[in-house]
């Protein structure tokens, strides 16, 4: 088999995948209970001791709730994070303990290459990462209040996309959250929308002609996963509405143009191969 991930729990309140390859096993951020991930580690067949590396995207703590105890019993994986986010989570794991890397680096774990790029969002050097294996890819981006240039640039290649859809804007503004703290989701620090999300991939299809790329004309079309869905501003399935109606208006179809799925919450969802 080739590239493969699963979202183990995405949202608000705790965020983990999983990357693997037959030989190599990442871990991206360990924001739920390292309980909750070493049973979804062992639903597919691991071991917590066969991670080779977990990677940080930044120190919020609903991306590293356990990164302490995930960074005592894979004691053999690699830990990496940007400088900034390991000095931010140095009260949890040991800085000599932690890999750092820059923003846009490239560097490989087993037989997984890996490049980061830098993110929009309130925290110390966010990144998300991309991952390339026997000439699949997969990209994480989650955590951003825009997608810029560069980050776009990132993964508008990627066979599967994991990509944040976090609040419905008019849900938000209705909804329980003080003003400051709704200013703050809303703004190019903040996280993105249904509807961003929604223009991110219509943007990703523009960018991809059928016509000159032979892998889309023969029917291999991307897939991405809208993660990082709020409970309180939102639903997987009015993310899915959202981001649908926005594929409609501009001629694109669930199914026909891209595969689409909506993270759990707090469960282990399935395992996606690119």
């Amino acid at each position: 088999m080739g590239l493969r991930f699963c979202s183990l729990a995405s949202g608000s309140t705790g965020n983990s995948y999983l990357v693997r390859t037959d030989d190599t096993a990442v871990l991206v951020d360990c924001g739920i209970s390292g309980k909750r991930i070493i049973e979804g580690l062992n639903g597919l067949g691991l071991d917590v001791r066969d991670l080779s590396a977990i990677l940080i995207t930044h120190e919020h703590s609903d991306h590293v709730q356990s990164v302490r105890m995930m960074s005592r019993k894979a004691g053999s994986a690699a830990i990496y994070a940007t400088r900034g986010t390991i000095h931010a989570i140095s009260d949890k794991v040991p800085e000599e303990r932690c890999t750092p890397i820059k923003r846009h680096d490239t560097f490989t774990v087993g037989d997984i290459e890996i490049r980061s790029f830098g993110l929009f969002h309130d925290a110390s050097e966010p990144v998300g990462y991309n991952f390339t294996s026997g000439g699949r890819s997969l990209s994480i981006v989650t955590d951003t209040g825009i997608v810029t240039d560069s980050i776009f640039d990132s993964v508008k290649e990627s066979d599967a996309l994991i990509l944040e859809s976090n609040h419905e804007v008019n849900l938000l503004r209705v909804g329980p959250y003080p003003y400051e703290l709704q200013q703050r989701i809303l703004s190019d620090y903040g996280h993105l929308s249904n509807e961003a999300a929604g223009n991110v991939i219509c943007r990703m299809l523009d960018d991809r002609d059928t016509d000159q790329n032979p892998a889309v004309a023969s029917g291999d079309i991307p897939y991405v996963l809208l993660a990082h869905i709020s409970r309180n501003n939102n639903t997987p399935d009015q993310a899915l509405l959202t981001v649908r109606n926005i594929l409609f208006e501009n001629d694109y179809y669930i199914g026909k143009d891209v595969n689409i799925d909506t993270a759990s919450f707090s469960e282990p969802g399935p395992e996606i191969e690119v």
